[in-house]
């Protein structure tokens, strides 16, 4: 195995883990984490699950969806993501919580000061870990493959943003639907966070 596949795969697991933390965090200032991350805590919630577990659990069934679908769009990044993020996020919640005593960030001014700084933290996270070329998530595949499906019944190229926002704007309903943990930040990464993630992408490259 070369170093440097070594190097992605380490640097594609610490994206990840990291990412699960910021979206707890994010959680904890009701701003609200990204689309999938919100409908996901409601439905967790509903059906009596962990959020890691339950986003495990569905990431599962969309893994074998798309695998059947198009494979190409998977890897080892796909397992990293399906597993660590959800997970990651509940360890920091437990963290926050039983060590630290901390359920939710009060106070105006420190809420803001937070999600500035986690969304930074997110966003450069997210870049690094879809940079990797060693496979996406799951949710993400999905968009691609809804993408495809659509250019060719309709014998047209539709621009892939307006497909993923469409995508993202149907999940934030749901996760509102179910109780999840929506907010400014959810609506907002609605249409900002694929633009955010792409221009931390190309800078990274640079």
């Amino acid at each position: 195995m070369k170093a440097s596949y070594i190097k992605k795969l380490v640097m594609m697991l610490i994206s990840v883990c990291v990412m699960g933390m910021c979206v707890s965090l994010l959680v904890m200032t009701s701003f609200g984490p990204d689309p999938c991350s919100a409908m996901n805590y409601g439905v967790a919630d509903l059906v009596g699950l962990s959020f890691g577990t339950y986003q495990a659990a569905l990431n599962v069934v969309l893994f074998i969806f798309v695998f059947f679908c198009d494979r190409s769009l998977l890897g080892p990044g796909s397992f990293g993501n399906m597993i660590l993020v959800g997970y990651s996020a509940d360890f920091m919640t437990w963290l926050m919580g039983r060590v630290f005593g901390i359920s939710e960030i009060t106070g105006l001014v420190a809420r803001i000061i937070v999600m500035l700084v986690v969304l930074f933290v997110f966003v450069v996270a997210a870049a690094i870990y879809m940079n990797s070329g060693l496979g996406t998530a799951p949710y993400d595949a999905l968009v691609f493959l809804i993408h495809k499906t659509l250019c060719k019944k309709m014998r047209k190229d539709i621009p892939f943003k307006a497909v993923r926002m469409a995508y993202d704007a149907l999940v934030t309903l749901i996760a509102f639907l179910v109780g999840g943990e929506v907010g400014v930040i959810t609506v907002l990464m609605i249409v900002l966070l694929g633009p955010a993630i792409e221009l931390v992408g190309k800078r990274m490259m640079q």
